[in-house]
């Protein structure tokens, strides 16, 4: 078969997933950018190509504030899943034996097998102030009325945590159970001892699925809505909810596309971070 034979026939196993990403990712986000430069005048919608939109993420104190947030709580977040996760991660890896460890990983992605609305309701009847957390603690004497731990930025946080542990998890418990024991074991014919082997040969080693793992975390948590919406209440937003404030009760698009697009760029920054660190580790 000739060279423009195989091209063509290359050119048509790529085509669909090609289309695919043209018809559902790149002609949104342009429609997406274009409507972002366009303001809302009444009920009117006028195409003056205008950063308006932009500026009033800086003028306006709740929408600058809802970016705070969702940064705030995505940091936290992954910083709580990190610390987490790799304990875990490393007890299924290290500390149970082998025949055992996938139960144990099946046992710890079982929270992914529940809805997504169902985990967070669950949560919300748990930290309610009839709930367990309260009642629990009101049965050990350690307060004397219910503490308020739902609609706060505690149970959204704990919402998370409770979700991307997991993944963190996975991508860490990958990297390890690669190792081969002959690394600490040269560590130690060295003189290193427990610590200085994990700092200095542990833990650079699995780096790559830290960062990964804490990669998705951000992603996923920065943009989701469900959980803050229900874990969180209305006490105080996130860049989402504002997104569906605009969308559901203003019709504000334009304003709305800026924020989302705001939100991609953060997203993408974070990304960029996370493959230079990964080049860096490479080297």
């Amino acid at each position: 078969m000739s060279a423009r034979g195989d091209q063509l026939r290359g050119w048509g196993f790529v085509s669909p997933a090609l289309i695919w990403t043209l018809c559902f990712f790149v002609l949104p986000f342009v429609v997406m950018g274009a409507m972002s430069l366009a303001t809302l005048e009444g009920r009117t919608l006028v195409w003056d190509l205008s950063l308006a939109n932009y500026a009033k993420l800086f003028e306006k104190a709740y929408l600058w504030r809802a970016i705070l947030v969702s940064l705030e709580i995505t940091l936290t977040v992954t910083a709580i899943s990190i610390l987490l996760a790799y304990p875990l991660a490393w007890i299924i890896a290290f500390q149970v034996p082998p025949r055992w460890q996938r139960l144990a990983l099946l046992l710890a992605i079982l929270p992914f097998w529940t809805s997504y609305v169902v985990r967070s309701y669950a949560w919300l009847l748990v930290l309610a102030r009839e709930g367990v957390v309260n009642n629990a603690l009101i049965g050990l004497g350690l307060i004397a009325e219910p503490i308020t731990l739902a609609n706060t930025r505690f149970a959204t946080v704990t919402g998370f945590v409770h979700f991307f542990v997991m993944l963190l998890t996975l991508t860490i418990y990958a990297n390890l159970i690669q190792l081969s024991p002959n690394y600490r074991r040269a560590a130690m014919d060295l003189g290193a001892n427990a610590v200085q082997t994990f700092r200095h040969v542990i833990l650079p080693l699995t780096l790559p699925g830290i960062v990964t793992g804490a990669f998705l975390t951000f992603v996923l948590c920065i943009g989701d809505y469900v959980t803050p919406q229900i874990l969180g209440g209305n006490t105080e937003l996130s860049v989402p909810q504002v997104i569906m404030v605009q969308l559901g009760r203003r019709a504000d698009f334009p304003l709305a596309s800026a924020l989302a697009i705001v939100l991609m760029s953060i997203v993408a920054l974070a990304y960029l971070m996370s493959a230079r660190w990964l080049r860096i580790d490479r080297l």
